[in-house]
Order: C-alpha cells, then structure tokens, then sequence
C-alpha cells in the first residue's frame, strides 16, 4: 500500500513494509535545508509508521546528518560513549570496535529522559547479514490478555547500562567486551521507569522494556526474569516486527518512544559501520501518572574513591 503527497515540486511517496510497523518513504533528499512542510510530512509519516526509511541517501555526510536531526528536536550526544571524531552528536557503531547491538532494546532507557527519535545512517553494509529488526510495542501491549495488561500497567523497572554485555555477546572476545563496558559503563545510571508509558504525542499505550531492565521495583530476581521474558517475549513476537536490508547511504529513523530494535549480528568478520544521532525526548509518565526517575548516577572515580551511590532526581 503507497499513500502519495504533493509537497512543492516533490511528489512524495510512503510505502508500508510490514504490517504493525514501517514504511519506505520515496521522493526526499535528506539534509538541513528541508522545508516545514517536508519536515510536517516525515512526523507525521513517523508516528504512523514507527519506523521509516529512506534509500539513496549518500550525499549526506556527520554535519548534514546533524543539520537534519535538528530539524526534529535538540540532538544529544550519547551519555557515556565519545562522539565520533569531529562531530558533536554522532554515535559510530563499528562492528570492528565491538558495535553490534544484537539483543531487543530501546535506546538509551537507563536516562530518565531518554531519547524520543533515533536517525541511523549506513556508512558501510556487508555484502550480506546485517540487517536490522523493530518491533512495536504499542502492538505488544495491545495484544496482551486484559490480566497481563493490568498488571504491567502497575509494574516499575529499574534500567541500568550496567547490564550482561558477555551474556548478551558469549562469543565475543573478553578484552574487547571488558573495554566496552568500562566505556559504557563510565558513568553508571540506574533509571525507574513504569512498565506502561503514554505516547506524548499519539496517547498508544506501549510497553517499555528491552536489555536495559535489570529488575522490576518490588520483585525478587527470579519472579522479574520470569515476567520479563513472558512481556518481552509478546514484543518480539514476528508479528510484531518489520526487517531492514541496508545499502550503503541508507537512512531510518525510528519513534524512540514506541519501538525497540535489533541489529541482527550474521555478518561474521565483514564490517559494519553506521552513524546514529539521537533526538532529545521527555521523562516517560505511566498509565498511572508515575513519571521516570533517577535513582542512581554514579562515576567510576566515585565508585573507586567512595564506594557509595550518587543518587540524582
């Protein structure tokens, strides 16, 4: 299905992918000097698609990548991990420096305000593998039973970027995974967030989980695991998801707030490289009206010197 929208002198045109979530748009070339009413059309293209993607971007280089992202919002550079060099926002995942996010997340959740849009540029793409998968959360939360929905709706998880980076890579080499999460883990964060959250902009009810939930607030360790992998598992559902051959110079841009995502690891010893730009969002709120908070930002030199927790608000 293609829904087609004359703007200017462009004739624009948005093909669905799947059926819960994403959309090719055609007929745009990607940069700061878009107009509002180009700007209008790809919002609201996003909300209704989750994630959209366009082909033939190449001409865009880290500035332009920026100059656009500010077209939507405040960019933010990423809260532990240097920017890639001569840029101010722009996150290199290289699959030679151990950038292969191959486990269902949404980015960033271990901020309280954590980012509302994701743009992702493909530098270099394998020949073949590498693709990278949504799911849609708004669908997961819909198709619970009203039980599950009820519960999850009084639920709380802490996120935390101090998760199991070599359970979620076992084949990954050590050093390499110990020097990441020295990187990663620069600065520790722990972030309550409620387990149901309002979309800001739309009102849909989605579920907001992924790899950076360490427990759910008043649940022993066991019982969290066990409910986490049965609300996780509905998210992941194939159903639920649509899947992204890249080419190089290929761009996608996804609602932060209302998906997760998956770079499929399949590619073995071929090189990967995407540049990524995140868009400031706001502090979840939960059915209830409970708003995400932070409860621990700790340094590494805190750690060492102190051994005590910075809590923040």
């Amino acid at each position: 299905m293609s829904i087609s929208e004359s703007i200017g002198h462009s004739e624009l045109a948005v093909r669905r992918i799947a059926g819960h979530l994403g959309a090719e748009v055609r007929g745009l070339k990607l940069g700061p000097e878009l107009t509002q009413n180009q700007i209008g059309f790809i919002r609201r293209a996003l909300l209704d698609h989750k994630v959209i993607f366009f082909r033939d971007q190449s001409h865009l280089d880290d500035s332009q990548q920026e100059g656009f992202a500010r077209l939507f919002g405040e960019p933010v550079a990423h809260p532990t991990v240097p920017v890639a060099q001569g840029t101010h926002y722009v996150l290199e995942l290289d699959s030679e420096y151990g950038g292969r996010a191959n486990s269902w997340h949404t980015d960033v959740t271990f901020v309280d305000a954590y980012p509302q849009a994701s743009i992702l540029r493909a530098v270099a793409v394998p020949e073949a593998g590498g693709d990278t998968v949504w799911a849609n959360t708004a669908a997961a939360y819909a198709e619970l039973a009203v039980p599950l929905r009820q519960l999850a709706e009084h639920l709380r998880a802490v996120h935390t970027n101090d998760y199991d980076y070599a359970g979620a890579k076992p084949d990954a080499n050590a050093d390499l995974v110990k020097q990441h999460k020295e990187i990663f883990v620069s600065t520790l964060y722990e972030t309550e967030h409620p387990v149901v959250h309002l979309h800001p902009e739309t009102g849909e009810r989605h579920l907001l989980l992924g790899h950076f939930v360490k427990r759910f607030v008043g649940l022993s360790t066991r019982d969290s695991d066990l409910l986490f992998a049965l609300l996780q598992g509905h998210v992941t559902r194939l159903e639920n998801t649509v899947r992204w051959r890249w080419r190089a110079g290929d761009v996608a841009i996804w609602d932060n707030r209302a998906t997760q995502h998956y770079a499929v690891d399949d590619y073995g010893s071929n090189r990967r490289v995407m540049h990524r730009v995140t868009i400031a969002g706001s502090t979840a709120i939960g059915v209830d009206g409970f708003r995400s908070k932070t409860v621990k930002r700790q340094t590494r030199t805190e750690d060492l010197s102190s051994g005590s927790s910075a809590a923040t608000n």
